[in-house]
C-alpha cells in the first residue's frame, strides 16, 4: 500500500501538468477585456524570453499605437531589443464574432485565431521566426489577462515541432493607469520623507 501512494501522487501532478488553460476558465472574471477599447491610442509594454532551460535569453520595450477603422483595429509595435535591435510590427485584428477575432501580420503563416471571455484573450498562431541566418516555423499560444488600473499580462508559450521553445513574458501599461499609479504613490513617498 506505501508503495503505491507516491506512485498515486506522481500520477495526479502529471495529469495536473498535462492540463491546459481553457478561454472557458475566465467566464464572468473582470475587468472585462475589449481589444478595441484598451489598444486604442498608445500603449507601453515590456518584455522578455525565456527558454526552454529557464533562461533570460532577450529582453525588449515595444511601444504600440493602435488605430480603429470600422471594424479593423491596426497595431503598430515598434520594438527596440535589449541588444540595439529594432523592429516594427503591425497587425490587423477583425472581430469575427461576439468572442472571436482574426488577425495577420508580418511573418504570420495563415491567419492568426483569437477568442475573448471576461478579462482573457487567447491568440493562436502560426509565424516564421528568425532564428540566427534561419527562419523556423513556430506556434504561438498566447494568453492576454487584464488586471485593474489598466495592466495587460501576457504570457506566449512558443513550441516547434510540438516542443517548448521557451515563454514570452509582456506587461503592458495605459499612460492613463501609469499616471493614476504616480498619483497613489505620491502621498505615501511624502509621508516616508517627512518621518
Amino acid at each position: 500500500m506505501k508503495t503505491r501512494i507516491p506512485f498515486l501522487i506522481f500520477t495526479i501532478f502529471l495529469l495536473a501538468g498535462c492540463t491546459k488553460m481553457k478561454i472557458e476558465d475566465f467566464d464572468n472574471t473582470l475587468p472585462q477585456f475589449v481589444l478595441e477599447d484598451y489598444f486604442i491610442g498608445k500603449t507601453k509594454a515590456w518584455g522578455m524570453f525565456e527558454d526552454r532551460f529557464g533562461r533570460i535569453t532577450r529582453q525588449f520595450v515595444v511601444d504600440i499605437t493602435g488605430s480603429l477603422e470600422g471594424d479593423e483595429l491596426t497595431l503598430r509595435e515598434d520594438f527596440i531589443y535589449n541588444d540595439g535591435e529594432t523592429e516594427t510590427r503591425t497587425w490587423v485584428l477583425k472581430r469575427t464574432s461576439a468572442t472571436t477575432y482574426e488577425g495577420t501580420t508580418e511573418n504570420v503563416i495563415g491567419i492568426a485565431k483569437g477568442t475573448i471571455n471576461g478579462n482573457a484573450f487567447n491568440w493562436v498562431y502560426d509565424f516564421n521566426l528568425a532564428v540566427g541566418d534561419s527562419i523556423w516555423k513556430v506556434k504561438f499560444d498566447d494568453w492576454m489577462i487584464l488586471q485593474p488600473d489598466g495592466v495587460l499580462l501576457n504570457k506566449a508559450t512558443v513550441t516547434r515541432w510540438g516542443f517548448k521553445l521557451g515563454t514570452v513574458y509582456i506587461s503592458f501599461s495605459k499612460p492613463v493607469a501609469q499616471a493614476a499609479v504616480k498619483q497613489q504613490s505620491a502621498p505615501e513617498l511624502s509621508l516616508v520623507t517627512n518621518q
